[in-house]
């Protein structure tokens, strides 16, 4: 698709009025197109008398808060469903910012009114260690402990990078203001992401302040969350199709599936929308629910990426319709539905309802972009399904076979130091070592307790092997 119609016209809030611009309720860090198509829908749909306005905050860049501002904060939904599309113009987003504005953070939180911070950062983003504590001997922690020594002291310059950072520096504020608790809901893809996004908060305000850990330990709840709604990257043609159908030109639209879930645990000491207007499950034990996102969705989408890549395939559809990805598929999901016994799960709907996702061929959703930041995802996707099928006594082979294809896959980057992993130079150490040393320190980098286990290294090595048999190539390894 090419070329502009001619009545086409800019989306901003003078070609689509709001009924009414929300105060901002909620702060959010990690302006991408997940939450716009997860959190900022839910809460618009939520929220019909418009209460709960979002101001959400870029990460490294402050590209699309340059465009969602210039659209007054609003932008097209595009749901794709197998037999045709929907558009709607979502309004929960009234401000846009660019992260580094640190300063308007602070003041935001400092409000009264602000209830909610919310997150989608990445998995790496967290900066937590293996056992689970803020990673300060990374430079950009090191480096944000000074940067909000420096904010807290009075001097707002350099402003933090870091979520941990900017977020204690915006707690500080609230804390100086004395208005009162709010809640902090993480939407990334973690195990118990609440408690991770707890635990970076609190290291680093231990470093700079303890007794604004104290404050932030009695008066800020950490609400844990299971989010599940697929959402590929826009393309140039998804933008021209929003304006052929709309006639409105929207620089920033989403384009998502249709099925969509969330699930909650925790407080909220200051208020929240009425989520489950729109479908939003609140739970007691979050646990089985993100066990059986993480280790049934997301751990066959990294399956697909990283076999897929390697078989020619460009997205999900095409990799499951390819017999052999398709059966190891199917054999991770009965190892992973082995360790997972609340019934409530629904595990044989929940599984067909994969089926029918990933075969959506109208959602490309890219198995490179899946395949980002492997050794963090892997380490909640992978691990906890080969470390539990080696408890029971059974082998975990094809979970081994996830964590082979995932080596294989770096072991085929042409230039492994420029991977999109946070753990890019040590991956490159890896590939390095000889042999069988190579895959111990790879696995190293997922859980140490496994490399040091040589019946698991034999077993991951004997799955990458069939990989390569399977697809008629050599082995790299």
């Amino acid at each position: 698709m090419t070329g502009r119609t001619a009545e086409a016209v800019a989306l901003d809030a003078a070609s689509h009025p709001r009924s009414r611009t929300a105060p901002v309720r909620i702060v959010h860090l990690g302006l991408g197109a997940f939450h716009r198509a997860h959190l900022a829908w839910y809460t618009d749909r939520a929220d019909p008398a418009r209460e709960w306005g979002i101001a959400a905050f870029t990460g490294r860049r402050p590209d699309a808060a340059l465009v969602l501002g210039a659209q007054d904060g609003l932008y097209t939904l595009v749901e794709r469903g197998p037999d045709g599309d929907r558009f709607e113009v979502i309004e929960s987003l009234v401000e846009a910012r660019d992260g580094a504005d640190v300063a308007r953070l602070r003041e935001l939180l400092a409000r009264p009114e602000v209830a909610i911070v919310s997150l989608t950062i990445t998995e790496p983003a967290y900066l937590v260690t293996a056992d689970g504590r803020l990673d300060t001997g990374s430079p950009e922690v090191s480096d944000d402990i000074a940067r909000v020594s420096s904010v807290l002291a009075g001097d707002a310059s350099p402003a933090p990078s870091t979520m941990p950072g900017r977020l204690v520096a915006g707690l500080a504020a609230r804390r100086d203001a004395d208005v009162g608790g709010l809640s902090v809901v993480s939407c990334d893809n973690l195990s118990r992401n609440g408690q991770v996004t707890r635990a970076a908060v609190l290291g680093m305000a231990e470093e700079v302040d303890p007794d604004l850990r104290a404050w932030i330990e009695r008066e800020i709840a950490f609400v844990d969350t299971s989010v599940d709604r697929i959402t590929p990257r826009t393309t140039d043609d998804d933008v021209e199709l929003v304006q052929q159908a709309t006639q409105l030109h929207d620089r920033s639209p989403v384009v998502t599936e249709p099925f969509r879930s969330w699930v909650l645990a925790g407080e909220f000491p200051a208020g929240r929308p009425s989520w489950e207007d729109a479908g939003a499950v609140f739970v007691d034990d979050i646990e089985p629910f993100e066990r059986r996102k993480l280790w049934l969705l997301n751990a066959a989408h990294s399956l697909l990426a990283y076999s897929g890549i390697a078989r020619g395939h460009a997205t999900v559809a095409e990799a499951l319709a390819d017999a052999d990805c398709a059966r190891w598929v199917e054999e991770l999901w009965d190892e992973a539905a082995g360790l997972l016994r609340d019934p409530a799960l629904d595990l044989d709907r929940y599984r067909a309802d994969l089926r029918d996702r990933f075969a959506n061929a109208r959602i490309a959703h890219h198995l490179t972009q899946i395949a980002e930041d492997g050794t963090a995802k892997l380490r909640a996707r992978a691990v906890p399904v080969l470390r539990g099928e080696r408890e029971a006594g059974r082998s975990g082979a094809a979970a081994a076979r996830l964590i082979a294809a995932w080596m294989d896959h770096v072991a085929g980057s042409a230039d492994p130091a420029q991977l999109p992993d946070a753990r890019r130079d040590d991956i490159a150490d890896a590939l390095a070592a000889p042999g069988e040393e190579r895959t111990v320190r790879l696995l190293a980098l997922l859980d140490t307790a496994l490399a040091d286990d040589a019946e698991v290294v034999a077993l991951i090595e004997e799955r990458s092997r069939e990989l390569h048999a399977a697809a008629g190539t050599e082995g790299t390894r």
